[in-house]
């Protein structure tokens, strides 16, 4: 079974409640059924009912056992609203405000995440990362110790040979152009989980650079070595290494030579990239010349799970990446 089929069938296990706020998108509610059907979520959907049923009816999609809510007829809209004045009261927050606001399905769809009407949410087949991110980083906010989300994707590769299996979870590929340190660190650190909570295996992290281990000096793999060593802080239960490259990460005969000390290389299936021109890069390279599965982008290092989608996603895009946050609601 692929990795995406493992990630269904772990979510479906967990009775999740999953809020999906762009109800209008035929993708989205096409996907509601299917993630219903096959019990890998409880769905809430945002958008008009008569309208949602009467698309549901034309293509043949069950609704049976999804809830579709207009938000802006909800009875917890009051409390929302209320919350969310205090939440953003240092920010010159007022009801006023808060109602207008709260009248943006993404907003109302992490506010039911932040009062635990909803284990997380998923979204932007028709809205931007930023978007979908703000009220994010608003409201739920970055997970204690984590000072910055980020973003992974999950490689299953045809060439069993490497990684888990030849599953990887490469990170940041889509959020931090150029972290620092300590932003790097956490960025090991929360790919390492994504890696252990939703992937399933034991995370193997290898902070990779142009150098191993002082085969050369430059201030920017000063910057790697300095996040191995607050990743390691952070995360003392992982196996954390670096500055490693990518054959020594990978490769056993080479990480003998390269790096004989090291625990993580030569085994490494979290690949940590020092800027997100690598990591993007990487991870297009790796999908099209390897033919590997790519799938994300998968925000982490927030509070409670909240993930964006491809605009140019399908109804199985949406399926997957609400499985994937099921497996993030698991803390």
């Amino acid at each position: 079974m692929s990795v995406l089929g493992e990630i269904r069938n772990r979510a479906a296990k967990l009775n999740k409640t999953i809020v999906l706020p762009e109800g209008s998108d035929d993708r989205i509610v096409e996907a509601a059924a299917i993630a219903n059907k096959e019990r890998i979520a409880r769905i809430i959907l945002l958008g008009n009912p008569e309208e949602t049923a009467k698309k549901a009816e034309a293509n043949g999609w069950d609704l049976t056992g999804v809830e579709v809510l207009d938000h802006l007829q909800s009875d917890k809209m009051e409390s929302y609203v209320n919350e969310f004045t205090e939440l953003r009261k240092n920010k010159g927050m007022t009801v006023e405000k808060a109602v207008e606001i709260l009248k943006d399905p993404l907003y109302f769809g992490v506010m039911m995440v932040k009062m635990g009407d909803a284990d997380g949410m998923t979204a932007g087949a028709v809205n931007s990362t930023s978007d979908v991110l703000r009220p994010a980083l608003q409201i739920i906010k970055t997970a204690p110790g984590i000072p910055v989300v980020s973003s992974c994707f999950i490689i299953e590769m045809p060439d069993t040979r490497f990684g888990a299996n030849g599953v990887f979870v490469y990170g940041d590929c889509g959020v931090n152009p150029d972290p620092d340190a300590e932003q790097l660190g956490a960025i090991a650190v929360s790919t390492a989980q994504t890696m252990k909570q939703v992937v399933g295996y034991e995370p193997v992290v290898a902070l990779l650079s142009f150098s191993t281990k002082g085969s050369a000096e430059h201030p920017r793999i000063d910057k790697v070595r300095e996040a191995v060593r607050i990743a390691q802080k952070m995360a003392p239960h992982f196996l954390i290494d670096g500055e490693l490259q990518g054959d020594a990460a990978l490769v056993e005969s080479v990480a003998r030579s390269k790096a004989p000390g090291s625990k993580v290389a030569g085994k490494a299936n979290v690949l940590v990239f020092p800027d997100l021109d690598s990591g993007n890069i990487a991870y297009k390279l790796t999908q099209r010349l390897a033919g590997a599965e790519a799938v994300g982008p998968i925000c982490q290092g927030l509070a409670k799970p909240v993930n964006d989608l491809s605009r140019g996603c399908n109804a199985m895009d949406v399926v997957n990446a609400v499985a994937v946050t099921v497996l993030q609601s698991e803390l």
